[in-house]
């Protein structure tokens, strides 16, 4: 059994690593972390395990006996202890974005913390990265965004028929966190659309990073919140280099996500649903339609906890300790 400890276990992404690490016939959960709530039952915090018998505890990665540790930590902490755990000789997957970029000064740039702890990390996204992924020791966990944005956008990347794309996001309220603020105040995103960030995100770095290693592309990301709980609705617009037609355009998806199995291209035309991937590690894409200006749509929708967080945590520890891919994660979404 692998032994695996959460820090940071009381947020959404914490508790959606509970949810899927509990269904795990690999796993033991043998920590997991909360100052806020010491010896607190789990099922007080996440409702939905109710069947659990964990217990928050307010202890140091160092006391844990793990084999891997997820540090679901806001931006800025992980890299307090995230080089401690390592020096145990503890694997560690991090949800934060504090691994995410290959130079340190982007990182600064665009968070605003000076980086105290470097690391050589591997980027974790199964679908650009999988045999580095197995053989890391650290893997940074992908935005919830950024995520969305390259399953709609690597294909093009590969094929160096795009140059510039523009990315409009749709997320959900939990995004934003268990912390309730104003802008997440029923009230004020209920029954509204509210941009944000509008150019100045912190994962339009994240997602460019990624593409220029294919190729030399140009994101532009603009953000949006809308009234749902969860899920990330994100639309590409971009102007093909070359000719093709829609069909071609889908066919050029069929083939570069053919053997992904949490990747589902729809039909030319189709546009994928929040409800379809809700709960779920699928992320689906479609659209794949062009207007007489020669300008291709392109849409994917995904679970932001889930594919944009705590599921795609989960695939990468399946690679990392050579279980199926598929463990404890192939559950369909809950439509409607």
């Amino acid at each position: 059994m692998l032994k695996v400890g959460i820090i940071g276990a009381s947020g959404y992404t914490g508790g959606e690593l509970l949810r899927f690490l509990q269904n795990h016939p690999q796993v033991e959960i043998v920590a997991v972390t909360s100052r806020q709530y010491h010896e607190t039952p789990i099922k007080k915090i996440h409702p939905h395990l109710r069947d659990s018998d964990l217990v928050f505890k307010d202890i140091a990665a160092s006391a844990m006996d793990a084999d891997l540790i997820f540090t679901a930590t806001p931006h800025g902490a992980s890299m307090k202890l995230v080089p401690e755990i390592l020096e145990t000789g503890t694997r560690v997957i991090d949800l934060s974005g504090d691994y995410r970029f290959d130079d340190v000064k982007t990182y600064e740039k665009w968070y605003g913390f000076s980086h105290e702890n470097p690391q050589e990390a591997v980027y974790g996204l199964p679908e650009l990265y999988r045999e580095e992924i197995k053989k890391a020791n650290l893997v940074a966990n992908p935005g919830c965004f950024p995520t969305g944005a390259l399953m709609a956008t690597l294909p093009l990347a590969k094929e160096k028929i795009v140059e510039n794309v523009i990315i409009d996001s749709k997320t959900g309220v939990s995004g934003a966190g268990i912390t309730p603020t104003s802008v997440t105040h029923y009230p004020n995103c209920s029954d509204n659309v509210t941009p944000y960030a509008i150019i100045t995100h912190r994962h339009m770095p994240e997602i460019e990073q990624e593409l220029s290693k294919i190729s030399p592309v140009k994101v532009s990301f603009t953000p949006h919140l809308v009234p749902v709980i969860r899920g990330i609705l994100t639309t590409v617009h971009t102007f093909l280099t070359e000719e093709i037609s829609s069909s071609e355009l889908e066919l050029i998806y069929q083939k570069y996500f053919q053997k992904e199995p949490f990747v589902r291209i729809l039909e030319e035309g189709e546009i994928p649903a929040l409800s379809a991937v809700r709960g779920s590690n699928y992320a689906h894409v479609g659209s794949f339609q062009i207007d007489q200006h020669g300008r291709a749509v392109i849409i994917s929708a995904i679970d932001n906890l889930v594919k944009g967080a705590s599921g795609q945590a989960v695939h990468n520890m399946n690679l990392m300790c050579g279980f199926d891919e598929k463990e404890s994660l192939d559950i369909y979404g809950m439509h409607p």
